[in-house]
């Protein structure tokens, strides 16, 4: 009669063999999706950085010094031209749609680049068109004049903030101060 006992010691091992690969299968698929989101997720961290980084500085950079012209007995500054270049790395800018805005304590003005207050004058063009690529330079010069700054907004020991605010980009703030005394019609660098 012991030949119809029951004797359950072979199953033990297929059991926990089948047991440990279901948990080994579960473990794989739950790690490949962990690693799948990880993945994803650093994509889109490295593309908001690069966005970030694009946005944050500025796409144009100052290249020279900053000039203003004197207007008349006013003592007032008629002129304000300076050098813009494409900043290291930056892509190309289209000039006609950069915006300017001369500020003073007493007054603030914006213009397009396709105002009539403001000429723009190719230094170094390599392609034909509006749009500032590498190695190019060009000239801004701001009718200030015109833009309404007189001898009561724009004059000798004023401080003035000029933004250069490309369209892709923070702006470009250039800042410096009037001299003390100013004669028609000369240029004077200033600081």
């Amino acid at each position: 009669m012991n030949s119809l006992k029951n004797n359950d010691e072979g199953f033990t091992g297929l059991e926990a063999a089948i047991v440990l690969i279901a948990f080994v299968v579960v473990a794989a698929v739950f790690s490949y999706v962990v690693l799948g989101a990880g993945f994803f997720t650093t994509q889109k961290a490295q593309e908001t950085v690069h966005t970030s980084v694009g946005q944050a500085t500025s796409a144009v950079e100052l290249s020279g010094p900053v000039m203003v012209q004197a207007n008349g007995a006013s003592n007032s500054v008629k002129n304000v031209s300076f050098y813009l270049q494409l900043a290291a790395g930056g892509n190309a800018v289209d000039i006609s749609k950069i915006g300017y805005t001369v500020s003073t304590s007493k007054m603030v003005k914006t213009v397009q680049g396709d105002s009539p207050y403001v000429a723009i004058s190719w230094v170094k063009q390599i392609s034909s068109g509006n749009l500032l690529d590498p190695r190019e330079m060009v000239l801004i010069d701001l009718d200030t004049a015109g833009m309404g700054f007189t001898s009561d907004y724009l004059a000798v020991n004023d401080k003035m903030i000029v933004e250069v605010k490309p369209p892709i980009g923070a702006a470009l703030p250039i800042q410096r101060t009037i001299p003390a005394a100013l004669n028609t019609p000369n240029w004077y660098e200033v600081y």
